[in-house]
């Protein structure tokens, strides 16, 4: 009887055993389960961390998708909340305003007329070519009757160097119609006025309405079109849009100066295909940094105008940007 005892005792062990045996087959399944999902966790969390590095291009993208219907409002980029986003593009144009304290208009002119006239020439060309040429048309056509009464062949022989010479002397001709007939030879203050003018969009509405009546305007042309995505303020592709989304990112003061800042950034700096990431001055602010050269020796080479110490594009700037240290671009035809 004692020796009996215990072999019934050791039975239920061994039934015990065999019971918690598959439990411990099952035990490292699940332990190799949670150890890929581990491994493929970081997979996972890393994607985010390449998302500034092609930001621009997954903004250009979405173009051809639903981007376009999105309002950036509804979801600022990054993440960010809407106050953050709003203090980081607001800190960009203080960092920017230190840096071209004399930002201006980089297209000649001494009357709203003049400044029309020029902004229409200035599309698919440089404002340093428009200035170049303007002097030689407002010295011969120097209010909108004369240039609205000028020989065509004439105005076009003049405007050749701007390229698509033709089209630019049927607008500008048309427009110094328009303001003859319509508004007394006066380039009229409203937006609703201007763009009704032949040639005239809103970004030209906006240049003449900001820098000859001084009521503000944001212009987004090419340049400001490129920093404002790059920056992540935006990820609209369409100007009105952008230029909703944008506005609403400052107060309506801003909106002329900040035009000048980011443009001026983009022409100098802040380059399409060869940004100079390591001479930046708001590289810290960017989610686009390193998208060009980081090396601040090299990046130095790719700075452009007074930054690179060469010449502006007016012939005749203002006193403050000379003051700077700034040089005036020369005539048209000078060696």
């Amino acid at each position: 009887m004692k020796k009996t005892a215990p072999a019934k005792k050791a039975a239920p062990a061994k039934k015990a055993a065999k019971k918690a045996a598959p439990a411990k087959k099952t035990a490292p399944a699940k332990k190799q389960a949670s150890a890929k999902a581990k491994k493929q966790a970081p997979a996972k969390r890393q994607a985010p961390a390449k998302t500034p590095a092609v930001a621009p291009k997954k903004a250009s993208a979405a173009v051809k998708g639903v981007a376009p219907a999105k309002t950036v409002a509804a979801k600022p980029p990054r993440g960010e909340s809407r106050t953050a986003l709003v203090r980081r593009a607001r800190r960009i144009n203080r960092e920017l305003a230190e840096v071209y304290p004399y930002a201006h208009p980089e297209l000649d002119f001494e009357n709203p007329f003049q400044l029309v006239v020029a902004t229409v020439l200035s599309a698919q060309t440089t404002d340093l070519r428009v200035n170049q040429t303007t002097p030689a048309l407002f010295a011969k056509y120097p209010t909108p009757e004369d240039l609205a009464a000028a020989n065509p062949e004439e105005v076009e022989e003049i405007l050749r160097p701007t390229g698509f010479f033709r089209a630019k002397t049927k607008s500008v001709i048309g427009l110094s119609k328009a303001l003859a007939e319509d508004f007394g030879g006066e380039v009229p203050g409203r937006l609703e006025d201007l763009v009704k003018l032949p040639g005239v969009g809103r970004k030209t509405a906006f240049v003449v309405l900001g820098n000859a009546f001084g009521r503000p305007g944001i212009t987004v042309d090419t340049h400001f079109q490129r920093l404002v995505r790059r920056w992540e303020w935006t990820e609209e592709t369409d100007p009105d849009k952008i230029e909703a989304a944008v506005g609403a990112l400052f107060p309506k003061s801003d909106w002329t100066d900040l035009s000048h800042h980011v443009i001026w950034h983009g022409r100098r700096i802040c380059h399409a295909r060869k940004p100079a990431c390591g001479a930046c001055p708001i590289a810290p602010l960017c989610p686009a940094y390193g998208e060009g050269e980081t090396d601040p020796e090299k990046a130095k080479k790719l700075l452009k105008y007074e930054k690179g110490g060469f010449p502006g594009q007016r012939l005749n700037p203002p006193r403050a940007y000379l003051d700077a240290g700034g040089k005036a671009a020369p005539p048209l035809g000078s060696a």
